[in-house]
């Protein structure tokens, strides 16, 4: 329960200077599989040990944590940003204005899951000390940006309910949108199916059917299913997609590696195999109650495979693990008539400058308005049955 003695706040630059099981009690302390693996203290350490963040790469670890007494009572995954790269929550009009008027943008505080587009938790607190412990680590974080006069403070893709809470207390709340497959109680796919429009359940079937086509099997693979050599093959696949989407791919070869010994079991991947070699393949993380896709890549192009592994096999597995949505990360309007339906994410904002605070304040009322709609009009555009009406055979 929330105390009355003192909080105290300090900013970590290595997450070897707090406990794992400290700061886990705060970012993952359900019973069993975390409800979030992208804030955990083996996902976070695997991006800082593989170099994937730190020296060099523009995001500089700046743990915040919150003590009473001896106890953390919560922590969040806090960066010092170099430039507005692997957030997904696009900012760079933000900081052009700003420079443009003579300011200087960067660095920045990123509150974030590094390179990771997905709802989650950003405020981490121990269970009876939520209240206290966000608002600590908010204040803390706001003080941290003004003594240091960092132009910035950004809160991405947290909880609705964060961003409500943290709109209250002063800090401006942007709302976005992404596709998400939610399961309504689902037996299989073919009851999935079910609930779709003739036409959209006909397409689907023909692709699932055209891609298994490709000439060789599929295989979803968790825990010590995968192997270092699928490892290997996917480093290929993610390198590729990561230069002609980013330039230089985020991830270091290391970080899958350690990733593999500390969280194989929070991790699906899905591979194409063509004569027993990967020629494409599909990474998803495991949450409580929800799959992430991640990342996806291939060495050889294939009719609707790239369908396949990502939304079909992750609907596929979700079903069968008895999960409540596949969040298949940012943008793609094609996701849509997959079964992937609009829906809206959060993320919060503080800027220093006065001024500066209040365009963008009026900017982000006006564009919480047009997602609104964009929301209301993709949905509407659906693949599920019309509530009464089935679409002629």
């Amino acid at each position: 329960m929330d105390g009355d003695t003192q909080i105290s706040i300090e900013v970590l630059t290595s997450l070897s200077q707090i406990a794992a099981e400290d700061w886990d009690a705060c970012a993952c302390p359900e019973d069993g599989r975390p409800r979030d693996p992208f804030t955990t203290y083996r996902f976070l350490n695997a991006l800082e040990q593989s170099g994937s963040v730190g020296q060099g790469t523009g995001w500089q670890p700046r743990y915040l944590v919150a003590r009473q007494g001896d106890l953390v009572i919560a922590c969040a995954p806090m960066y010092a940003k170099g430039h507005s790269q692997g957030e997904y929550i696009f900012d760079h009009n933000w900081a052009h204005a700003y420079e443009k008027a003579g300011g200087h943008y960067y660095p920045k505080l990123q509150i974030a899951a590094p390179f990771t587009p997905a709802t989650g938790r950003r405020f981490l607190t121990r269970p009876g000390h939520d209240t206290t412990g966000m608002s600590a680590l908010i204040q803390g974080a706001v003080q941290i940006a003004a003594d240091n006069e960092l132009s910035s403070i950004h809160i991405t893709f947290c909880t609705e309910d964060e961003a409500i809470a943290g709109e209250r207390i002063g800090l401006m709340r942007r709302v976005s949108q992404q596709f998400h497959w939610i399961n309504d109680g689902y037996a299989d796919f073919d009851d999935f199916l079910g609930n779709l429009s003739s036409r959209k359940r006909k397409n689907i079937r023909k692709e699932r059917a055209r891609a298994q086509d490709f000439g060789g099997e599929i295989v979803s693979l968790t825990g010590d299913q995968i192997k270092p050599e699928h490892w290997d093959a996917f480093w290929h696949f993610y390198q590729d997609t990561g230069a002609r989407k980013w330039g230089t791919p985020y991830l270091t070869r290391a970080f899958f590696d350690m990733a593999h010994q500390t969280m194989a079991d929070d991790m699906l991947l899905c591979l194409a195999l063509r004569d027993g070699r990967p020629v494409a393949g599909a990474l998803n993380f495991i949450g409580a109650d929800t799959l992430y896709g991640r990342y996806w890549g291939c060495i050889e192009d294939h009719p609707y495979l790239h369908f396949e592994l990502c939304y079909y096999r992750a609907i596929d597995f979700a079903i069968a693990q008895g999960l409540s949505r596949v969040e298949a990360g940012a943008q793609g309007t094609h996701k849509l008539a997959r079964g992937y339906m609009p829906v809206a994410t959060h993320s919060l904002h503080w800027v220093g400058d006065a001024g500066f605070a209040k365009a963008i304040g009026e900017y982000l009322e006006a564009e919480r308005n047009a997602i609104d709609e964009e929301i209301e009009v993709l949905t509407s555009y659906g693949p599920f049955k019309a509530a009464q009406v089935e679409e002629q055979e």
